[in-house]
């Protein structure tokens, strides 16, 4: 298949019995307007995850995660085991669009977070069209509880923390030595502080990788544009945290899906706001 083609899924959905013909045309309906592919090696990644061109100067908040058919997030406190080779491309080149990879303390914590790593040809391709050739990480943390020796700051570009004006002061000033120090709010780091202080500095192309906590808030607050959802092939069993976490919402955010790509038994899903 040509790169950027897509195969409908509604020729497969023909059959010659009658009754699967009218499933079939229900889902016809349901998905007219959904692009699909049976193979992301089919297509051109870069076009069919291209940002908007009002990203380039306003915000546009794109959060990914993979999750376990059972909307497990996480195996022993890791999002990793759900991953596969298919995903890994999807992740990585979602960060390679990116001005900036956007995570919560926890996340940080948890997975070992680290500098983005950006391929010398990719670092070409990303000035060639306008964007720094290399990301930068930004947390948000209320605490500044970080280690300025910590792997996510050994990189060649300082991460960026987000904190507020309670976050000790000590620790603000010690980390000052190797981050971009942002006060985005008083006793709490609010989202869309967080936002405005990621594009005074240019960064509007905003990629999330959570953790639930964070991409709950900034669901809740409206500024979440676009979830790219990767569904493993897996049950991961009950107990397990899903990709949202927090207070109960007082009613459910709508979201359409506008992509369905496929690789052996992965799903990888767009939705939009």
């Amino acid at each position: 298949m040509a790169p950027g083609k897509a195969a409908a899924t509604t020729d497969a959905a023909a059959t010659t019995d009658s009754t699967a013909a009218a499933g079939a045309g229900l889902a016809r309906k349901a998905i007219e307007d959904i692009e699909a592919v049976e193979d992301i090696e089919d297509i051109d990644l870069d076009e069919v995850y291209a940002y908007p061109p009002s990203a380039a100067h306003t915000p546009y908040i794109r959060a990914n995660f993979v999750a376990s058919v059972d909307g497990a997030a996480e195996v022993g406190g890791r999002s990793g085991p759900l991953g596969g080779e298919a995903d890994l491309r999807v992740f990585r080149l979602l960060r390679w669009l990116s001005d900036v990879v956007l995570v919560g303390a926890g996340t940080a914590r948890t997975e070992n977070y680290g500098p983005v790593v950006i391929p010398p040809e990719r670092r070409e391709r990303r000035v060639a069209a306008g964007l720094a050739a290399v990301p930068p990480i930004a947390v948000v943390t209320a605490t500044a509880g970080f280690d300025p020796g910590a792997r996510l700051f050994r990189g060649e570009i300082r991460p960026v923390l987000l904190t507020c004006e309670t976050a000790p002061l000590d620790r603000r000033r010690r980390l000052a030595a190797v981050a971009d120090i942002a006060i985005c709010g008083g006793s709490a780091v609010e989202p869309d502080l967080a936002v405005r202080a990621l594009a005074e500095r240019g960064m509007t192309r905003i990629l999330t990788e959570g953790g639930p906590l964070l991409h709950s808030q900034l669901a809740a607050a409206g500024l979440l544009d676009e979830l790219c959802l990767t569904i493993a092939p897996v049950l991961a069993g009950p107990g397990r945290l899903g990709i949202m976490k927090g207070e109960p919402w007082p009613a459910p955010a709508a979201l359409t899906l506008t992509q369905i790509l496929a690789e052996d038994d992965v799903l990888f899903l767009r939705y939009r706001r």
